[in-house]
């Protein structure tokens, strides 16, 4: 008998055009950090999210964070506001800055920052320092937009610059405009497991071409332009490299496809397993929601024979790749003094939720498997 293949969570999906922009930097040898492939690539970047906002390729989202933060001016001392229920990568580069970060719960349909918990924590902040938080930090979880058009109207009201961390949401839209175009500065993740990838990289969206200029010129280690090596600021080795750029170049030829490809997956997960046996499936709260589902999740509600950690070890068992969803950032020991603002939304969502295998290349027969096991199961 034939052994069943492994189905994993979000394996990366090659469009077969990859190595001809490799080789063709080979040939010209252009194996080095930048060349003509950085600059394809993020013209690609900029036409699919349909902007003249200029946009810089980066080593990596966590790369664009920090840059970002940068720009915004956020240094020793100050106070950003980030989402809580997110990767760690989405507070790290505050920390970087010297900077504290101060979490907000989310809301439960998005999964992303309640606006209510926004205003209450910015008050807050305000009453006990006496200064406003520096800048705001708001996250596309698992593709789904948050509820940007009112996160936005309340960081112009009290004027805090927004940094909007669309890593998974790479296509997703909100009201017709695609996400990381929300924010003062919008960051795109090209790893491994994205929507694309670069074998690695990021980028981040730029609001005019002098602040690209300047993310460049402290992407690549801040060098005065002078005859020899003179530096009046601390710089980074932040660029995405020309080979890797070319990988990009060579995604970007599949992106709709790719989008669809998790929409329809999503669908099929949807119409199977919603409302079946205490499991909900998160989808778009209305028409103004266009989620890529990055990845598809689902929550099991108590009466379920099952948690999502015992869940997600009996289909490992089956070869199955799942992932809890996660762990928020004012759960984790590295951020325990951190303020926090919530209700104890992303706990929850933290113990009842679970990831299910959403990768592009993922054939109907694989997400059946999955399906059939699932319901086998609970």
């Amino acid at each position: 008998m034939e052994k069943e293949e492994w189905i994993k969570l979000s394996l990366p999906c090659k469009s077969g055009n990859e190595m001809k922009w490799i080789e063709e930097a080979y040939r010209d040898d252009w194996f080095v950090p930048l060349g003509p492939n950085v600059d394809e690539f993020e013209k690609r970047l900029q036409t699919f999210l349909g902007t003249d906002r200029p946009v810089v390729a980066l080593s990596a989202g966590t790369a664009a964070i920090h840059l970002g933060l940068v720009m915004l001016g956020v240094g020793k001392g100050d106070e950003v506001i980030c989402q809580s229920m997110t990767f760690s990568a989405s507070a790290n580069p505050i920390c970087y800055q010297g900077a504290q970060p101060v979490f907000v719960d989310s809301e439960p349909t998005t999964y992303n920052m309640s606006p209510d918990l926004l205003v209450e924590a910015i008050e807050s902040r305000m009453k006990e320092t006496g200064r406003k938080p520096k800048a705001i930090v708001i996250v596309d979880l698992y593709g789904m937009p948050a509820q940007l058009e009112r996160i936005r109207e309340i960081a112009d009201h009290y004027e805090i610059p927004l940094l909007e961390d669309s890593a998974e949401a790479m296509g997703s839209e909100y009201k017709g405009r695609k996400c990381g175009l929300w924010g003062d500065y919008g960051i795109l993740s090209f790893n491994g497991n994205k929507m694309i990838t670069t074998s690695g990289g990021g980028a981040l969206i730029c609001p005019d071409k002098e602040a690209a200029a300047r993310v460049k010129f402290l992407a690549t280690q801040a060098r005065e332009n002078r005859p020899y090596y003179y530096h009046e600021v601390i710089g980074y080795n932040y660029r995405l490299s020309n080979i890797s750029a070319g990988i990009g170049c060579g995604q970007m030829e599949t992106i709709d496809q790719r989008i669809g490809r998790r929409r329809e997956i999503h669908g099929l997960y949807e119409s199977a397993l919603s409302g079946k046996c205490g499991i909900e499936v998160q989808n778009n709260p209305s028409a103004d929601y266009n989620s890529n589902f990055w990845l598809t999740t689902i929550r099991l509600d108590r009466t379920c024979r099952m948690t999502p950690d015992e869940l997600r070890i009996k289909l490992a068992e089956q070869k199955i790749e799942t992932r809890l969803l996660w762990r928020p950032m004012h759960m984790q020991p590295v951020f325990a003094n951190a303020p926090y603002y919530g209700s104890n939304v992303g706990e929850d969502l933290f113990d009842r939720g679970l990831c299910l295998p959403s990768g592009s290349s993922l054939r109907d027969d694989q997400i059946e498997r999955v399906i059939n096991e699932i319901r086998k199961l609970i």
